[in-house]
């Protein structure tokens, strides 16, 4: 399917943020808007497209290109980073909530995996300037000079300023971020087996002046920022992280040899990690997330299918409340809980996502089960003000927003279309798609992160 699409589009705008060169791949290079999506023919005749459906041939047996509906967008941007990254986290800023005014600004953390590991880096980003598409008119207005509309394209263009921190040896297999006492930090799990925490104070000043920003990549190489505390007791690598949203600076992690560390704050730049893992899975922790309403209890998910509710009131080897062993038939790869309502959603190597109710969860039957996706699901989270809509993504390169609250219209004479009815939306054009995250403060918008880049969008739909 990757080759039919085609992004080579006039409206398309790549810009250099003009970095100092380094010895890595890793700095980001360009955001951009984005023009991939939907289905057009050269007739100028349209369609939906569903991904598994067969694309059409015109009659001179060109296929069909799939490119971007912007009607079914407010806002399009890409960015990329010279490296692929696997995780990254939305930071909070002092902006406000709730802002839907344009341009947009939004900030972000993210780790690499370039192929050369001492090249990997921690990036802070902070990406600007992002406008909605622009209402089309029905005529294009004739006759305006060339250079004022050149200057006027070049106001709408977004702006990435990124300030790149150098991980330790290593890929960042996951990255997370929270407030501990009005600082920003960042926790990192390195391929290496070494959990790191970053203060990203310094790189989120710097991303704001362009002239300190400029100076901070002249001396990157040699005044370097180091972590504030790492771990490396779990002895393998890992991916499962999450930092307490009721307990400031309290942070798990979990790792490919089954075991869960509970990290407690002693200060703002040192912590308590309890040696004694909290045990019960029987192979590699894929994710955790902690309870959005009780700051003692958490959840995580496993390759050996399970889901498990925990309590760290209790002993280690014995805070494992409840579990559910064959959530899904194959690996569990993520979860996440619903902050308004008493639901896990889940997603596994079998393409399902399952919905749990906590209140029925010893039943180990979920509320309700979609199966869209072709592929694995890499990624789940809900909407942090609407309990009953949340997005997945999929190793098929695919992006699915859902609501729970829609039921099918038997009445209705729209095209009978082979989906479930609360599947709203279905973003593609981005390869091999690793992690999606909601903006808490912007409504609507979502950010994900793939192996061909960052997309930053929001549709009409949520």
């Amino acid at each position: 399917m990757d080759d039919e699409y085609d992004d080579r589009t006039s409206s398309e705008e790549d810009m250099d943020i003009g970095c100092e060169e380094s010895d890595s791949d890793e700095i980001v290079q360009d955001i951009s808007n984005q023009d991939e999506e939907g289905m057009i023919g050269d007739s100028g005749s349209s369609k939906v497209y569903l991904p598994g459906s067969k694309v059409d041939e015109e009659d001179d047996c060109r296929p069909s290109k799939l490119v971007v509906d912007e009607s079914a967008y407010i806002m399009l941007h890409k960015a990329h980073t010279g490296a692929p990254c696997l995780s990254f986290d939305v930071l909070e800023d002092p902006l406000g909530v709730g802002r839907e005014s344009y341009p947009m600004t939004s900030y972000l953390v993210c780790g690499t995996q370039a192929e050369r590991s001492h090249t990997n880096s921690v990036i802070v980003m902070k990406l600007s300037n992002m406008h909605r598409f622009k209402e089309k008119s029905n005529e294009e207005s004739g006759g305006s000079d060339d250079e004022s509309d050149n200057e006027e394209d070049n106001s709408q263009l977004p702006v990435l300023s990124a300030a790149p921190i150098k991980h330790p040896l290593g890929a960042v297999n996951r990255i997370r971020a929270c407030q501990i006492g009005g600082k920003t930090v960042a926790a990192s799990w390195c391929e290496r087996g070494v959990v790191y925490v970053w203060d990203l104070s310094t790189p989120l000043d710097v991303v704001n002046d362009p002239k300190a920003l400029a100076e901070y990549h002249k001396n990157s190489k040699t005044q370097s920022i180091q972590p504030l505390f790492s771990f490396s007791g779990h002895g393998v690598e890992g991916f499962a992280m999450d930092w307490c949203p009721l307990v400031s600076g309290q942070l798990l992690t979990g790792d490919c040899n089954k075991n869960i560390h509970l990290w407690k704050p002693q200060d703002s730049s040192s912590w308590s990690v309890d040696q004694r893992p909290y045990t019960g899975h029987t192979a590699s922790v894929e994710d955790i997330q902690w309870s959005p309403n009780e700051p003692t209890v958490f959840a995580s998910c496993s390759v050996d299918k399970s889901i498990r509710i925990w309590d760290i009131r209790a002993t280690p080897s014995k805070a494992c409340m409840l579990s559910c062993e064959e959530a899904h038939n194959r690996d569990v790869n993520v979860i996440s809980w619903n902050t308004n309502e008493p639901f896990i959603v889940s997603g596994g190597d079998d393409g399902l996502i399952k919905i749990w109710d906590l209140r029925q969860f010893k039943n180990s039957k979920p509320l309700a089960m979609f199966k869209h996706h072709t592929s694995a699901i890499t990624s789940v989270e809900w909407h942090p003000n609407d309990g009953s809509v949340f997005a997945a993504s999929g190793a098929d390169h695919q992006i699915t927003l859902w609501d729970l609250a829609v039921e099918k219209d038997e009445d209705s004479e729209e095209e009978n279309l082979d989906v479930p009815p609360q599947l709203l939306f279905i973003h593609q054009g981005q390869n091999d798609i690793k992690e999606i995250h909601w903006h808490k403060q912007c409504p609507g918008v979502m950010i994900s992160t793939a192996h061909s880049g960052f997309n930053i969008f929001r549709t009409i739909s949520v």
